[in-house]
């Protein structure tokens, strides 16, 4: 493995377990696009890269089933996953935000939702951060206007409201901590900057290691823009580094993906046999960057 794929490795075992995240990274990423089932075996291949033992993964595959992210069929001994309706919805959702440039139509308005004292207010509070929303206030919630409302919060009364003036601008700075989102960012690249470095040197990398680079660069990506709110451009400061973040990551996930489904082509399975093809999508990923 490249040394600096090697201390992105390390430095996730530092980190509190994140083994469910990942595999639902692995599923949106790569699994999805290719039929979306997978066979348990290609999953233990990949964690093992990651020296994540395997009760660990099995452990993490049964709480997402029960928790309503995955199913599993069995055909003999074998069990195979895929994510359901609400994994795949959730992850369609975040598909945007994570690969598609932000929008640049802003109209000026913002979409306000109120959400009162209903059973549940968690829910709907979880799938409004995760699809960009700020919150200024509780149960006040703050989007730039064209922004999906989740179905969690359908029941929210919504409003209309302008940003340019200045109580509409001060709404805006208390509705996300764009000072976190942004050290984020620069955390991000500091991990990602020396496997750019690399990749763009032409040095060696195995498909395994392409594979392993790409899974774990969406799934330190997605932690970060999912909880960016991605406001027009007039509206972040000049030296916003989500826009820097974007480019880098964009160049690296172009720079592994034909290894990395070569590695699928070549080790991934799923009830019929070999995964099939990626759908055109997976190629467009990063266009604009």
């Amino acid at each position: 493995m490249p040394p600096p794929l090697a201390r992105i490795v390390d430095q996730l075992k530092r980190e509190p377990s994140r083994t469910g995240s990942i595999i639902i990274t692995v599923f949106g990423d790569a699994i999805v696009p290719r039929g979306a089932s997978v066979w348990l075996g290609t999953l233990l291949e990949f964690f093992k890269s990651l020296d994540i033992d395997g009760n660990v993964v099995r452990t993490a595959m049964s709480r997402l089933a029960a928790d309503g992210w995955l199913e599993r069929s069995k055909v003999g001994r074998n069990s195979f996953y895929r994510l359901n309706a609400k994994g795949r919805q959730t992850f369609d959702t975040a598909t945007k935000h994570i690969y598609d440039p932000p929008p640049s139509d802003w109209t000026g308005r913002f979409e306000l939702l109120l959400i009162g004292n209903v059973e549940d207010r968690d829910a709907s509070r979880e799938a409004l951060k995760n699809s960009g929303f700020g919150s200024p206030l509780p149960g006040v919630w703050v989007a730039p206007s064209g922004v999906p409302i989740p179905d969690e919060a359908a029941h929210a009364i919504r409003l209309e409201v302008s940003a340019e003036d200045d109580s509409g601008r001060r709404l805006l700075s208390e509705s996300w901590p764009l000072d976190r989102t942004a050290d984020a960012y620069l955390k991000f690249m500091k991990t990602f900057e020396p496997l750019h470095g690399w990749i763009v040197r032409g040095e060696p990398l195995a498909d395994a290691d392409a594979f392993t680079a790409r899974i774990l660069l969406i799934h330190h990506y997605r932690r970060v823009v999912l909880r960016d709110p991605l406001l027009p451009a007039p509206l972040l400061p000049k030296d916003w580094p989500g826009r820097a973040a974007r480019k880098l990551c964009g160049e690296i996930y172009r720079g592994v993906l034909s290894q990395s489904e070569q590695w699928l082509d070549d080790h991934a399975s799923n009830e019929d046999g070999p995964l099939s093809k990626p759908n055109g999508a997976v190629g467009r990923r990063f266009e604009g960057t």
